[in-house]
């Protein structure tokens, strides 16, 4: 067989509509996977009265979380490792988990948490937006991707910092332990109400992120070519902020820290995407819900026997990865 019908061939396996075909189709079945199974066991087995009650209050409204965040941290992910050109870019990078997670922490620590339903996402939302505009103001308007990690990098510092002294300093162990656990990342407990809350601003940050798909083409080619090219490099690091801000702060506002999911995806994606950084953009959204999907159903039927929180699975599942990655990487950058 000539060379020809083999890139043929491979362009035809790989054709982003079949890509994101199976992706989509994966992520279907990972959501229906999630509204039928659980600790009580199939929904299909449950006592006619408590069925619906099960499907709308528990399984409902962790299926759409699931999916939403994960597609918000695969997009997200994408978007920063592409811009940066940096595949070990992830959304934690530029400080918006860790200020989420502050604002939420100190909402428990001065005990508005207890004063109204909504306070601890809205405290992690406050949080991620003040750490959007830090490091939009540190990173100023003509700093490039360097700086960008700088600033996100002393912005995640300083609230990993403080959210420390809040540990330290709180007097109720009870509240101690609801910042603990808040931090591990979950989605149990969670009802339709955060869902709303979260969905219009998940959607909106993968929205504006998407947009900036043809940027990341061009900036593939080199900040030098995607500027001869008509893209204005500082809107686009602005609307990369933002939407990783929108998508990664709803999410964590709501869920707690849920690490390595914009990390893994986007890379184990890029092969079949043939490295191009707007296609990898739209696959991530439905490659990350799958992932997360599947993480929280495993999780789910594996509570009778141990009781982890899903934001520690996806850390045992990434720090490995995370290690097998750095040593591929040395081992290409070593002759």
């Amino acid at each position: 067989m000539t060379a020809a019908p083999i890139a043929r061939v491979e362009a035809e396996a790989l054709s982003p509509r079949h890509l994101l075909a199976s992706l989509g189709g994966l992520a279907l079945l990972a959501f229906l996977l999630s509204l039928a199974v659980g600790p009580a066991g199939p929904l299909i087995e449950a006592a006619p009265g408590a069925r619906w009650l099960i499907f709308t209050e528990i399984r409902l409204p962790r299926a759409l979380l699931a999916a939403l965040v994960g597609a918000g941290l695969g997009v997200s992910g994408a978007a920063l490792q592409g811009y940066l050109r940096n595949p070990l870019a992830e959304p934690g990078l530029v400080g918006i988990s860790g200020g989420a997670a502050l604002g939420a922490v100190l909402v428990i620590h001065t005990g508005l948490s207890l004063s109204f339903a909504l306070a601890l996402p809205i405290g992690g939302l406050l949080g991620a937006l003040v750490a959007m505009l830090a490091v939009v103001a540190l990173a100023g308007t003509r700093g490039g991707g360097v700086t960008l990690i700088l600033a996100g990098l002393a912005v995640s510092a300083f609230a990993t910092a403080l959210v420390s002294l809040a540990l330290n300093l709180s007097a109720n162990p009870f509240a101690s332990v609801e910042m603990v656990f808040w931090m591990m990342g979950s989605l149990a407990d969670r009802s339709l109400v955060h869902v709303w809350v979260a969905a219009p601003l998940i959607l909106a940050g993968i929205a504006l992120l998407l947009r900036a798909g043809r940027a990341l083409d061009a900036l593939s080619l080199g900040e030098d070519t995607a500027a001869s090219l008509g893209i204005d490099l500082a809107r686009t690091r602005l609307a990369i902020v933002a939407g990783t801000a929108l998508a990664v702060g709803a999410g964590t506002a709501v869920t707690g820290i849920i690490g390595f999911i914009g990390l893994i995806v986007p890379h184990a994606l890029r092969p079949f995407c043939a490295h191009r950084p707007g296609l990898l953009l739209i696959a991530s959204a439905p490659g990350g819900a799958a992932m997360l999907l599947v993480a929280d159903v495993a999780l789910r039927l594996a509570q009778p026997f141990v009781d982890v929180r899903i934001g520690v699975l996806t850390a045992l599942l990434g720090a490995p990865f995370f290690v097998w990655l750095v040593l591929r990487t040395r081992r290409e950058l070593v002759p």
